[in-house]
């Protein structure tokens, strides 16, 4: 069960509305340093949000990752040090379909997790993660995932977003490809770096969301509700350590 509560977790993470006390310093810390203003800051004119700004949100049953504010190499940044842990910083957002553009962030990473395999179960570690969290039509959902949606509601007492896209830094996979999670369709990684050759750099992205989702989904993305990150070494038994730079939702996209 233990794995299936961080899945749970996750996937009811942006309905959940209260705060959560942070690992280092405490709530004030996380919701107003640089990086949070500057993560809130870039809204697309057109699509204002109701942003609720950036909370820590713990998984019951699992050590949480430690996060904090820190200035590294002239950037801010949330610092993370994951430990066998695993817990996620998230805002809640609303973007409309029409309204959904690119999201820019930025990492930097000294050393990947061994071991770590985003397509099993019993390994499903990353040391960094940018979540994105989607409305959608529920009735949709295969007999699987009505499955996974009861058990995320019996877990969690919340619904589980109709779907979740993350981008991530793989082992060994291809930048581009796509992995399904191992327990529900309804969550697709997307591997935006792969491999240790750029380890211990600052490294910049520019995503367009809406072409991101069609390919991972095959489908067009529904309202735009949460957005997280999330660095996890719960599963491998191990430790990670990160930065993220700020995480900035936009209306121009530079497409690959």
């Amino acid at each position: 069960m233990k794995s299936w509560m961080k899945l749970g977790w996750l996937l009811a993470a942006v309905a959940l509305g209260g705060c959560a006390t942070a690992p280092i310093g405490d709530e004030s810390e996380i919701a107003n340093n640089p990086w949070a203003v500057q993560s809130n800051a870039a809204r697309p004119a057109a699509a204002p949000m109701a942003a609720l700004g950036w909370h820590h949100l713990p998984f019951p049953g699992k050590t949480e990752t430690r996060f904090r504010y820190a200035r590294k190499d002239g950037r801010d940044a949330i610092a993370v040090q994951a430990s066998s842990s695993a817990s996620m910083l998230r805002s809640k957002v609303r973007i409309e379909p029409a309204d959904l553009a690119g999201v820019r962030f930025s990492w930097k990473v000294p050393q990947l997790i061994a071991g770590a395999d985003l397509a099993s179960r019993e390994a499903d570690d990353s040391p960094v993660r940018i979540v994105l969290f989607f409305e959608g039509d529920r009735s949709r959902f295969s007999p699987r995932d009505a499955m996974t949606a009861e058990l995320v509601r019996a877990v969690t007492g919340e619904e589980m977003p109709y779907a979740t896209l993350m981008y991530v830094w793989c082992n060994r996979r291809e930048p581009g490809t796509v992995i399904n999670s191992p327990r529900t369709t309804r969550v697709r990684t997307m591997v935006v770096e792969s491999g240790t050759q750029n380890l211990n750099q600052w490294l910049d992205y520019e995503r367009d969301i809406r072409a991101d989702f069609q390919r991972a989904f095959g489908e067009a993305p529904g309202a735009l509700v949460g957005i997280g990150i999330m660095s996890d070494s719960d599963n491998t038994r191990s430790s990670a350590q990160a930065w993220y730079g700020p995480v900035r939702l936009h209306r121009a996209v530079l497409r690959n």
